[in-house]
């Protein structure tokens, strides 16, 4: 990743986040965790996935991975990270579908 490229994804991690005016009440932020929970354990599927077929890519185009893929896999491990701070009280804001991508 180029310097450039790091920079962009440290905005996207620790950018500035708006905020929602109050937290939801208790019982619904529940009903939020166990659905992101359930999101994250199938991004760890997909994330596997995407490892396995990066690397036979790799074998085959003589150690030269899929860009488009690569990329898959940063928004991959943002979303998780901005998933791992709601389900954490790091952050009151829900990743997507709730809220933009980025």
């Amino acid at each position: 990743m180029t310097g450039e490229d790091e920079v962009k994804v440290a905005g996207r991690l620790n950018g500035e986040q708006i905020e929602p005016e109050k937290p939801d009440n208790m019982l619904l932020r529940l009903l939020y965790m166990l659905l992101i929970a359930f999101m994250i354990s199938v991004a760890q599927t997909v994330l596997g996935v995407a490892t396995i077929v990066q690397f036979i890519v790799m074998l085959v185009n003589n150690n030269e991975p899929n860009a488009r893929l690569a990329d898959f896999g940063t928004d991959l491990g943002i979303w998780i990270a901005k998933a791992a701070r709601f389900q954490t009280a790091a952050s009151n804001v829900k990743p997507w579908p709730w809220t933009e991508l980025d």
